[in-house]
This record gives C-alpha cells, structure tokens and sequence, in this order.
C-alpha cells in the first residue's frame, strides 16, 4: 500500500484522536467492522501497532503519537488545496487563514488586522496560532497548513519569501519606585539589576545576551518568559526590570505604577516580517491575505509612528 487513499487518512486521524474504535467508526460514518479493517490496513502499512489496548483503554504506541501530530496538518492542507480556485473573491469567500504570531503581535497588530479582514472578508475566519518556531516554517506539512509566520528579521527564519511589516524599538518597564526612574544606570550598573526577558523561542533571549557580551555587557536574567505580555506583571510593585518593544507598551493597559524607560543599552532594532512557505506564493487567496497584512501594518505605522 505505497499510497493510502485519503477516506485511509481521515480513518488514521479519527483512530489517533479517538483512541477507540467504535467512537472513530462513528465520527468519519462507517460501521466498526470498517474501522476495524482500516486500523489493520494502517497496521501492515506503517509496521506498528498505532493503538495498544490496556484494560478497556488504548494508548497511542510512540509512532502513533508522532503521527497524531502530522495528520492534522496534512488533511488542512488538502482541504486547502481541493478548496483552491482561479478566481478568489474575499467578499463571498469561507476560507479560513492562519496566521502564527506571538502574543506581542497578536497585541500590536491583530485587533486591527481582525477589524481589516472581516470587513473585507465576512464569511471568512482569521486564526492566530501561538508563535511556530522559524524551523516548523520549513517542515512541508505544517507550513503549508499555515498562511505565514509574523516574526522578526533576525528570529532565524531564512530562505522563505516575505514581507515587511512594521518597527518597533526595545524600552524598558520599571515600578515608579525604582532607581531607574531617576538615573540612567552606568554600564557597570546594568549587569546588576534583576532582569526579566521575554522570548519567542530558546534563542531569541541568547541573541540578545550574545549582542551585550559583544559591547561588554554581561546581563543575567533571573527569569526568561515565553510570553511579552506576562511580563509587566513579573515587573510591578517589584525592583525588577524587563526588556519590551514601545508598540507593546502603548497597545496593552500597564499596572499604574509602571514606567516606560529608555533602554540602557542597544539591544538592536526590531524589524516585524510576514514569512510564509513558497507553496502559497501563487495563491490568489494568499496573495490577497498578504497584502492585507502588509497594508495593516502600514497602516499601523503611519497613525501609530514610534515617535512624535
């Protein structure tokens, strides 16, 4: 069996989700002798168990875990490729695009790329995926299932098409109480302080504190968060200090008894792209998608300027 049907495919993604026969039989319409026949079918052809039975219970084998993952992304991607059309009309159109952002710009441009699209699009549907890592833009199956990847310049995405966005710049949040308010520290001083940095993925914080080491900055964070957004509250009513973009900052509410400062140090510039995988260059859908991202963020920087 070198090429499963796709009804085989469904059948896989029912069984991994389900775990139970029956209850997979009934979700994709078939009898659970069918099901039953199919699970066998899977069984020959990937030369593993999938589902192992433990009491009245199964449990996915480690294959089957790993397959569960991929199946989702291959069936959207068919789902889009049989829904792929000529002619794209944004007005009549019941497409579904994803977008994966962090919670940064999910705060700084997504409301407003949201109003953008349903006005222009209002039969569609706008999904914001957590932040992918730049790699998973280059895996086939769920780059593919995804419409781009909202990210900066230096986040390690390479070798994708893109687009530019919009700027930002990095500040500094402070309690009103802290010494920062009143003084600049001296190089000397910033290693000091209690740091708390905000991360797309792993790297992101190691870039930075590889950029300081190189002008002579040694800076220890005491807590490295997934999440901009959470960082404020890591910072208030505290003597810690976080590195944040200026959009952020005038996009969310802050505790009141925040400051925004300038930051210290260069940090380096922040230069927000749209990625997306070369399959969906020549996608009328998607050319109409990325423009109007591109045309939101341009929007953003001319009524929102970062200063002035």
């Amino acid at each position: 069996m070198a090429r499963p049907d796709l009804n085989l495919l469904i059948a896989l993604q029912a069984l991994l989700e389900e775990r139970h026969v029956s209850r997979a039989a009934e979700r994709i319409g078939v009898s659970q002798p069918a099901a039953s026949a199919m699970l066998a079918r899977l069984r020959r052809h990937f030369g593993d168990d999938l589902l192992v039975r433990e009491g009245n219970r199964y449990r996915l084998t480690p294959l089957g875990q790993q397959l569960q993952e991929q199946t989702g992304s291959v069936l959207q991607l068919s789902d889009r490729l049989f829904a792929t059309k000529s002619h794209f009309d944004p007005a009549t159109t019941e497409r579904e695009f994803t977008l994966h952002v962090s919670d940064y710009a999910m705060a700084v441009i997504g409301p407003r790329l949201l109003t953008t699209f349903q006005e222009r699009a209002p039969h569609a549907r706008l999904r914001f995926r957590q932040f992918a890592t730049p790699e998973a833009m280059h895996d086939e199956a769920g780059a593919s299932a995804a419409d781009g990847l909202i990210a900066p310049r230096d986040s390690g995405v390479s070798g994708l098409p893109s687009l530019a966005l919009f700027a930002d710049e990095w500040v500094v949040i402070a309690d009103r109480h802290h010494p920062l308010t009143r003084a600049a520290p001296g190089a000397d001083d910033i290693g000091g302080l209690r740091w708390v940095l905000g991360q797309f993925e792993p790297r992101d914080s190691r870039f930075m504190l590889h950029r300081l080491a190189e002008s002579g900055l040694q800076l220890k964070p005491e807590a490295v968060t997934d999440s901009f957004l959470a960082l404020p509250l890591y910072v208030a009513g505290t003597d810690r200090v976080a590195v944040v973009q200026r959009r952020l900052t005038r996009a969310v509410p802050l505790p009141p008894s925040l400051r925004v400062l300038p930051c210290p140090f260069d940090a380096g510039p922040i230069n927000e792209a749209l990625w997306w995988h070369p399959v969906h260059t020549h996608d009328t859908g998607h050319r109409w998608f990325r423009t109007l991202v591109h045309d939101t963020a341009r929007q953003l920087e001319a009524e929102e300027p970062l200063v002035g």
